[in-house]
């Protein structure tokens, strides 16, 4: 006789299906307790520290919330790991960031994970909600990272349409601040500008960090520094209403100036003879012409070059860090504080006859002795001339129409810097940046030490403007001048100069260090 299965006994059997696929992640008992939660949304609302148990909330430079302890069960915890350990890492690296990523964790099956997220996006979202007074949406927003030697994360705020709090729980072994990979906060100044760290939270395992994101919740991930462990942590963000952001700050720009009056004879003195041949500048220009960039191989004298470099090693220049950490950070030369040869080196660079011999090399106008480009001048008469039997209006408008259209002569100018990179030193891109792009012509010319190595960071990369994939690179090369050609839609930024920077030379540890002339060539 048949048998029929009771249907009592099939849905028990789909609900052990179900709970077999996620584990229960219990959380702390301090986000049980209503008592601790009413003290935090009062702590929160009035931007006062408080403290119990694990628990540990302060608005010092901007509020955060710290949980330790926030998996109840240690093999909880373990199997997380092990299982956020088996999953595939992506390598993500740009301006901002160097680090392993996982895919979105949002769909993933495995029992722990799974549990993890159902605690965070359900149990403890409404528990935060109250907390902040918000409400937060159910929008799952996690994945996990992987930082090891010399990865980090710069400075930024996280601010992006919807996300609220911003959280990481960290699943490190034994972690020391000497380790790197510090959560670092940063103060604001008057601008609402980053200005310096002012608190840096060590990961631990089992602790969750979470803050507001916010116009002034800027912080970074620290390079790490340890050789043989891996930095793991989970992180996202819970999504809700954003928080008012005051109007952006603009930057003042680096002045621009026109030439100085200085005659052919600082280039006899200075450049490599080579580059002073006619006929060798119009191979060069040729070469530039089709791909907009040119790296000149021992570009000044070899004299010159060896004198310029002594005296940025060993001279008393002045030099100030420049920021705001959340665009840049490399040291500025004071100009009144170079040395003779140095200084002397920079007028090149700002001279009327280094003008003229970039527009050779570049087919630029930057020379009013530049030639202008006759076939595009042609072609823009031929299309205002009108075709015969064309309702054109009288010849007077018509020339007076191409009058106005005539491009108003301009005076070429350009605005530079010499920059010195060590360890930590980047540049970063950013909105401001991409507003105000336009064409011009990049010039950087290095002074490094013989050990320096593309591996250490320093260079410069080109990218278009909101797309990953980098166009150019551009390695720092003793004495070989770069010109690069960018139009309104190419960024560039220079990659942080990381740890592998400072070698170990016996018991001895030194810093490299790696000067540029950076120069921006408008025509």
């Amino acid at each position: 006789m048949a048998s029929k299965r009771p249907q009592g006994d099939s849905e028990r059997t789909e609900k052990k299906k179900k709970k077999n696929c996620e584990e229960t992640a219990e959380l702390c008992s301090v986000v049980d307790d209503e008592q601790v939660k009413r003290a935090v949304r009062e702590a929160w609302s009035q931007k006062t520290h408080y403290s119990h148990g694990d628990l540990e909330l302060d608005c010092h430079p901007f509020p955060h919330c710290i949980i330790r302890n926030f998996l109840d069960r240690e093999t909880f915890v373990e199997n997380l790991q092990t299982e956020l350990l088996g999953l595939n890492f992506h390598e993500k690296s740009n301006d901002l960031y160097k680090f392993k990523q996982s895919d979105d964790l949002k769909k993933r099956k495995e029992p722990h994970i799974t549990g993890l997220r159902a605690a965070l996006f359900g149990r403890f979202r409404s528990w935060l909600g109250e907390v902040l007074g918000v409400e937060l949406e159910p929008t799952v927003d996690i994945s996990c990272a992987r930082y090891e030697y010399t990865d980090v994360l710069l400075c930024h705020d996280d601010e992006l349409e919807g996300r609220r709090v911003a959280f990481i729980l960290y699943l490190v072994p034994p972690w020391q601040s000497s380790d790197g990979g510090t959560l670092d906060l940063y103060s604001i100044d008057s601008d609402f500008q980053p200005q310096s760290i002012v608190k840096s939270l060590v990961p631990s395992l089992n602790t969750l960090v979470l803050f507001e994101v916010s116009p002034v919740s800027f912080h970074q991930v620290s390079e790490v520094l340890t050789e043989d462990k891996c930095r793991l942590s989970l992180s996202g963000w819970f999504h809700g209403p954003s928080l008012e952001r005051p109007p952006r700050h603009i930057e003042a720009p680096i002045p621009r100036s026109p030439h100085l009056p200085r005659d052919e004879t600082v280039l006899l003195e200075w450049v490599n003879p080579v580059y002073l041949d006619i006929s060798y500048q119009e191979q060069i220009q040729e070469e530039f012409e089709d791909s907009s960039e040119i790296q000149l191989k021992d570009f000044l004298k070899e004299e010159k070059f060896r004198e310029v470099s002594e005296a940025l090693r060993v001279a008393q220049i002045q030099w100030t860090k420049r920021g705001p950490p959340n665009k840049r950070c490399y040291d500025v030369a004071s100009l009144d504080t170079l040395p003779q040869c140095v200084g002397e080196c920079w007028e090149l660079l700002r001279s009327e006859s280094f003008f003229l011999l970039l527009s050779n090399f570049t087919g630029l106008q930057l020379h009013y002795l530049c030639p202008a480009d006759d076939e595009d001048e042609d072609k823009e008469e031929d299309e205002d001339v009108p075709e015969s039997g064309e309702a054109t209006g009288s010849s007077a408008e018509s020339q007076s129409a191409n009058t106005s259209r005539k491009k108003e002569p301009s005076t070429p100018v350009c605005c530079g810097e010499l920059r010195r990179w060590s360890h930590g030193g980047y540049t970063l891109l950013h909105d401001a940046e991409a507003a105000q792009a336009e064409y011009a012509l990049d010039l950087v010319l290095p002074f490094c030490s013989a050990e320096w190595q593309s591996e250490f960071g320093g260079y410069t990369c080109y990218v278009a403007n909101e797309e990953d994939e980098e166009l150019l690179t551009v390695y720092p090369e003793n004495n070989s001048l770069a010109l690069v050609y960018r139009d309104k839609e190419t960024l560039k930024f220079v990659k942080h100069v990381n740890h592998r920077s400072s070698s170990d030379s016996g018991n001895s540890s030194t810093c490299r260090a790696l000067y540029d002339f950076s120069f921006v060539y408008y025509e």
